[in-house]
Formats: C-alpha cells, structure tokens, sequence
C-alpha cells in the first residue's frame, strides 16, 4: 500500500457493483460512535477505508486516532489506509493558504494531490468498494467535497457521501448544500476552508503531534 501508483493489488471478492453504480464514498465520523460509523461502512459495503485528515489524531474521540482506528477496522475485516498526506485537508505547504484559510483551487494544482487523486482513480476504474474519511460529519463542511469531490468530479470519476443522517448525496447535491443553489459571481462556491488555521493546528483545531 505504501506505493500510491499501485494502492490495491487484490482483487474485490464481494458483492460486486453494477458497471454504472459508484464505488467512491466519502464519510466523516463527526458525531458518530466507532460501531456506528463501522455499521455505515458496512451498509454501503466499504471494503477499504482511505483517511484524508492531514493529521489522523484525534483529542476528543480518542478511538479515531490512526492506530487504534486501523486495528478496530481490521478486527471487522476493512482495511485502513492513510491518505491524507496526498489528500489532507491540511497541506504544509504555505503556497497552499490565502489569507490562512486552505484555498482547495490552489490545492489541486499541486503535484502531491495529483498523486492522492490518482490513486482514487485507480480505485475507481477496479471498482473497488472504498470510503474517503474525514473528522467532519456534514459532507458540504468538509474538504473531501469541496477539494477531493469536486477534483474527481472534473476528472469524470463519480462519488457519493454518506451524509450526517447516513444517506447517499451526489457530489451536485452536495454542492447544492453548500451554496443553497446559489452560484457566487463566478459561477461556483468559494472553495476554501471554514476555519483559519495556525502552525500545527488540525481538522478538529487540535494542536497537531
């Protein structure tokens, strides 16, 4: 798995999706316990779980910090992957900021994201079943939909979020959301982060280790 031009060797052994239907999610833990986000994995059959936080720590939900995740999702047969160097919400790279909020635009010109989107591209054309997971619950509020949806979006690679409520958007729908069917000035929302963030701070606002 270290090798991102070849993330998933094996093949999918069940439960094989139709040649039109999606095999890219996207998730977030927010509010949701270990066993309920395993149990929304399992209804939409997540085979491989792809964790986009920058920093896969966690202070409040000490269950989702990277280790004991990993192990919690290989005792339930799914298997864990970081990805949020590729991926993250959060880049080191300075370049990557306007006025201290992450600007995704400038995000997805870079040569590391390139190679993150790459690898969901390799999974998409396997059809293998994965999710993308974030901290944040609400699809619309997070950066695996105004960076990582919208770039697959462009590159004709279709997903869906499972929701806070644990139901299916389109990346349409999503957008929808967050602009209230509005477009701004230039015909799309402004895709940045929320929040500002400082040196070493993460997804959550947490110091990052």
């Amino acid at each position: 798995m270290s090798d991102p031009a070849q993330p998933y060797s094996e093949p999918r052994e069940t439960n094989s999706p139709g040649a039109g239907e999606p095999t890219l999610h996207t998730i977030g833990y927010g509010a949701r316990s270990l066993d309920e986000l395993v149990a929304a994995l399992r209804v939409y059959r997540i085979e491989f779980l792809l964790d986009v936080r920058s920093s896969p720590y966690s202070k409040f939900k000490p269950e989702f910090t990277k280790e004991a995740l990993e192990a919690a999702l290989k005792a339930r047969g799914i298997r864990y992957v970081f990805a949020g160097d590729t991926l993250g919400g959060q880049p080191r790279d300075p370049d990557c900021y306007t006025d201290g909020k992450v600007d995704y635009e400038k995000v997805r010109q870079q040569s590391f994201f390139h190679t993150g989107l790459e690898r969901l591209r390799m999974i998409h054309e396997q059809r293998l079943r994965a999710a993308v997971m974030c901290s944040e619950g609400r699809p619309e509020q997070c950066h695996r939909s105004k960076m990582i949806g919208e770039a697959l979006a462009a590159a004709g690679i279709p997903v869906l979020h499972i929701d806070e409520d644990g139901q299916l958007l389109t990346q349409t729908q999503v957008m929808d959301r967050l602009t209230g069917g509005q477009l701004d000035f230039f015909g799309g929302p402004a895709l940045t982060s929320r929040k500002r963030y400082g040196p070493g701070s993460d997804e959550e606002g947490e110091p990052a280790p």
